[in-house]
């Protein structure tokens, strides 16, 4: 392949706001752009305030949209066009929402000879955020195939391209596994509820993440007041109606990047679920494959997750990653797993080369580039 010159445009992270540290697309798109040969020229600007202003449905963020808009929008253009007047610019690769760039900007950059992409992964249930400005790019990489239809109704041109993870950063580390059962990510939709399954169940699960501490009770208050709104109603006292009551030794802050991937060399086994949003309380919850699909096994990790068929075109179920269908079903795997370390050593093992010797950023760029032409 030769070597491409690209203007990369993203943030670090898409969860700025929250995980400050973290460097989650520097590092599994960035880095992998580097690994690969080509001169990655990126843009220098804050974009931080504007992903926490991404939705122009709501009223305070459109009018930080409509004041600060233009001046990301004017300073993009000059670095770009900066960046190609010094030597021809191939690619101009994104992470943006309709909120930080209007359409006609894309269409500028394009219009100047560059191939114009845009990757997003949210598009499963917040596919407004990229409806206006999709058709503006060449390509829209998308890694859930259900949307493809959807982009092309607007007149985009989606490329399927799944998530991976960076080998590089996401690998073993040589850590005794001292932990049974882990997940590490927020707390939200129905995640709670199977930890609180698990922990019913005699599982010695332990969570890592933002919002898992807001379902722990509070540590002043006598033990039996604590635990008096019952588990079965999943409140506490003085806490909101339907909040799922776990044990304070469960519950974790947010961990670093680094210390998120070491977690799998730490654990026994490791989780992750499947539902998008709050959608799982819809009729039909809408389910994706994650990063942490291709993340936790390259790192690793025996993973199980929850079942959806598309996973079956990356890693053989059952032989390479665990699925499970509900909670019910969850507990029985993890409780096999837990008492047969063998067959599970070979599955961990088994997931491990697939996802270091298919799923890779590096191998997925690579496939891209190929496929439209530039490479």
């Amino acid at each position: 392949m030769k070597s491409l010159r690209i203007f990369y445009a993203a943030d670090h992270t898409p969860n700025g706001f929250s995980l400050p540290t973290s460097q989650i697309w520097y590092c599994n798109l960035y880095l992998p752009l580097v690994d690969l040969g080509h001169d990655v020229i990126p843009f220098r600007y804050d974009l931080t305030p504007h992903l926490k202003h991404a939705d122009p449905a709501d009223a305070r963020q459109r009018a930080f949209i409509e004041q600060y808009r233009p001046g990301l929008e004017e300073s993009l253009l000059k670095q770009v066009w900066a960046a190609h007047r010094q030597e021809h610019v191939d690619v101009f690769f994104s992470y943006f929402y309709s909120a930080l760039v209007r359409p006609d900007v894309i269409r500028e950059i394009g219009a100047w000879g560059i191939t114009t992409m845009n990757w997003y992964c949210n598009a499963s249930y917040q596919f407004h955020l990229v409806e206006e400005i999709a058709p503006a790019y060449h390509y829209c990489l998308v890694p859930e195939k259900f949307r493809l239809e959807d982009y092309k109704a607007t007149g985009a041109n989606p490329i399927y391209c799944q998530e991976a993870a960076n080998p590089n950063i996401y690998k073993p580390y040589p850590l005794p596994r001292e932990f049974d059962v882990t997940f590490v990510g927020a707390q939200y939709a129905d995640r709670a509820d199977y930890v609180r399954y698990l922990r019913d169940h005699h599982i010695d699960v332990r969570v890592w993440g933002a919002g898992w501490k807001e379902c722990c009770p509070p540590p002043s208050l006598p033990r039996w007041l604590r635990w008096r709104a019952g588990r079965a109603k999943g409140r506490l006292l003085g806490q909101p109606v339907g909040r799922v009551a776990l044990p304070r030794t469960v519950c974790g802050d947010p961990l670093s990047d680094e210390e998120m991937v070491q977690m799998y060399s730490r654990s026994k086994i490791s989780l992750g679920f499947s539902n998008v949003g709050e959608t799982h309380r819809a009729t039909q919850p809408i389910k994706q494959i994650r990063l942490r699909d291709f993340e936790a096994p390259m790192s690793g990790a025996f993973y199980v997750t929850e079942y959806m068929p598309e996973l079956e075109e990356f890693f053989r179920v059952g032989k390479e990653i665990v699925c499970y269908h509900d909670k019910a079903d969850l507990a029985d795997k993890v409780k096999y797993y837990l008492a047969h370390t063998e067959e599970r050593e070979t599955i961990r093992q088994a997931g491990y080369r697939r996802a270091v010797s298919e799923h890779t950023w590096q191998k997925r760029f690579q496939q891209v580039f190929q496929q439209i032409g530039v490479a």
